[in-house]
């Protein structure tokens, strides 16, 4: 169980702010609302509040806020498993399994100053180029020789 809500907290907060946002959010709130309008809507309110925190994070803290996020959603999937009785609690540990493999599929996360590649990366170079998906300072060619200060 808490394998599983860990894995739902991480799922929140690397589908927030993605095109899959919506329709994660959506099933979210179904399987945490339990048929309950009502709590269908506190649900969605509590998601689209960890969307908007997450975007609103300076870069600098966006880490921080995103592991914030995935212990809050944890400790909130914890919770509602184990309010459930044993039916109820295995119908929704299986939607959320099925949930968190789904956006797993959906999307790749990266961090800030990260790159994610969903699939296949392929990087080439050639006749003397250098290629990378980031490159930082390259100098090509032949390195002059070090003079005196440098020896």
């Amino acid at each position: 169980m808490v394998v599983l809500a860990s894995a739902f907290g991480a799922a929140v907060a690397s589908a927030a702010g993605t095109e899959v946002w919506s329709g994660f959010r959506d099933r979210a709130a179904r399987i945490f609302g339990r048929r309950d309008a009502r709590e269908i809507q506190v649900v969605l309110e509590r998601l689209d509040r960890s969307a908007l925190e997450l975007d609103r994070a300076d870069p600098g803290g966006a880490d921080q806020v995103r592991t914030r996020l995935e212990a809050s959603w944890q400790t909130r999937c914890e919770d509602l498993l184990e309010s459930l009785g044993e039916a109820d609690r295995e119908e929704a540990a299986g939607q959320l399994r099925e949930l968190v493999t789904r956006q797993a599929a959906a999307g790749v996360a990266a961090g800030d100053n990260s790159i994610a590649v969903g699939g296949n990366a392929d990087i080439k170079a050639d006749r003397g180029s250098a290629a990378a998906l980031r490159m930082g300072d390259v100098t090509l060619g032949n390195p002059p020789m070090p003079g005196p200060e440098q020896r």
